[in-house]
């Protein structure tokens, strides 16, 4: 069982970085809408070189990346979109199972003209990430993921059994009635629990992205996220029995105090080469917690 189910319950409260704030974006990117399978996603686009995706996950958007993205520019082309239904990006009715919004994702790669690229994922970013990976293994160089599972894989059903992810099931009309006008203190749940001390999450940023969140249909549509994940975790056994695991270099990044070592674990069902690292300091909100860790984490594994 993973560190997380208990080490979080107990929100144990540590020495801790500095506290995080909403980043902006260097003024070498711009931002554009890339019109993907059937939907448009908004994506910031900077820099020269190999090319870097990053994908967030729900509580956060692109804007997260900010402190990685401003050091992978340097030397690298990154792209930063948000995710269908989330952020800025828009809001389909549909098509929420992470292996077509893989597809998303393939489409803004070749809507750039982007071949290969490196790929770093969190939280829901983790589940789009793998079904890109199983469905373009010759279009990922290599895969970071950080501090959540894979639906249908490894351990899934036990972590579905941890009472802090009553929110999996929690969507419907009722559910949004309840959260509209309060995504703030919805969200703050989340900042709360999932972190190893929730001072280390501002209020700026929880402002930032409770505004996000409250825009028309995005409670909504990140609802969809998890009322796709049963459809995730048959797909996701489909695409690992038909392709089998993945062969380019995967590294497992955990919270401390989050998924831990445990990471690298799920990894490795899918994957043959998994590393395995660590946030010191860090719940699940590895950007906002700790994003100085986190930044020389990846960008190690990506020079490597």
């Amino acid at each position: 069982m993973f560190k997380y189910l208990v080490a979080l319950a107990a929100a144990a409260v540590l020495v801790t970085p500095a506290l995080a704030r909403i980043e902006a974006f260097p003024g070498t990117f711009h931002t554009q809408m890339v019109q993907t399978n059937g939907t448009s996603l908004f994506v910031r686009i900077g820099g020269k070189g190999p090319a870097v995706i990053l994908l967030h996950g729900f509580g956060d958007t692109g804007d997260m990346w900010a402190p990685l993205a401003t050091v992978l520019v340097k030397d690298h082309t990154v792209i930063v979109p948000d995710l269908r239904g989330m952020g800025l990006s828009a809001h389909p009715e549909s098509g929420y199972t992470k292996k077509n919004q893989a597809l998303d994702i393939a489409g803004v790669m070749d809507a750039l003209q982007v071949k290969r690229a490196d790929l770093v994922t969190h939280d829901i970013g983790n589940m789009v990430g793998y079904a890109v990976a199983a469905q373009y293994p010759q279009r990922i160089t290599r895969w970071a993921a950080i501090d959540a599972p894979l639906p249908g894989i490894g351990n899934w059903e036990s972590i579905l059994r941890s009472p802090l992810l009553w929110h999996f099931n929690f969507r419907g009309p009722d559910e949004e009635r309840l959260v509209q006008g309060r995504e703030r203190i919805y969200l703050d749940r989340f900042y709360n629990e999932l972190s190893a001390d929730p001072k280390t999450i501002d209020t700026e940023t929880r402002d930032h992205y409770a505004a996000l969140y409250a825009k028309p249909h995005a409670m909504h549509d990140a609802f969809e996220q998890f009322g796709a994940f049963s459809q995730d975790a048959t797909d996701n056994k489909a695409l690992l029995a038909q392709g089998g695991k993945l062969t380019m270099p995967v590294l497992g990044v955990g919270g401390e105090k989050s998924f831990g070592t445990g990471m690298a674990d799920e990894l490795r069902f899918v994957a043959d080469h998994v590393g395995s690292e660590i946030v010191p300091h860090s719940g699940h909100w590895i950007m906002e917690e700790n994003p100085q860790a986190t930044v020389k984490i990846v960008t190690e594994f990506l020079a490597k």
